[in-house]
């Protein structure tokens, strides 16, 4: 009885994270090493994920998208800012090889020159690169790796299609 109550302790313990040695560490060693004065962003995206509330959206990870999402941490004020850059994918060594993308063309941080008011504070905030949103397919079983130059980071967002599809009318 003692050992039965035991073993299940361990099993509770694992389940809520109180072995570090029970979630395996990814194996980038195929990946080229990112270029000096990069970062590696690693994305390891859930295999299995809770259940929705909402019956609208598809449950099936083929429907799925991710958005990678880059930019910077900066001191704002009332302006708007952006800057430009490209995020590319790398084409792999080999046919059916990992995946790797790549920010370069990193532009200047541009801003707007309105007249802030004196008594507005600044603030720490995420500015996104400007373009159009990259999006990648779901994928669980391959991690997203991402090389970006300083400071540059990342962000992502999963995107959902909705369950019903709509006729287009023909013209």
């Amino acid at each position: 009885m003692v050992r039965v109550r035991f073993q299940a302790w361990v099993a509770v313990a694992m389940l809520l994270g109180g072995s570090a040695a029970a979630i395996p560490r990814l194996d980038l060693s195929s990946h080229p090493k990112p270029a000096a004065g990069d970062r590696r962003w690693v994305i390891q995206l859930p295999g299995v994920l809770p259940p929705q509330a909402d019956p609208a959206l598809s449950t099936n990870p083929a429907d799925w998208r991710v958005q990678l999402i880059v930019g910077q941490m900066v001191e704002l004020d009332c302006n708007r800012q952006t800057f430009g850059g490209k995020l590319r994918p790398v084409k792999p060594a080999q046919p059916g090889g990992p995946l790797l993308y790549r920010v370069t063309d990193v532009g200047q941080l541009a801003s707007t020159r309105m007249a802030c008011p004196p008594d507005q504070p600044r603030r720490r905030a995420f500015v996104p690169m400007a373009g159009k949103a990259f999006v990648v397919p779901y994928n669980a079983s391959q991690p997203i790796v991402v090389d970006a130059p300083r400071p540059l980071e990342l962000r992502w967002r999963l995107w959902k299609a909705e369950v019903q599809e709509r006729p287009a009318r023909l013209q």
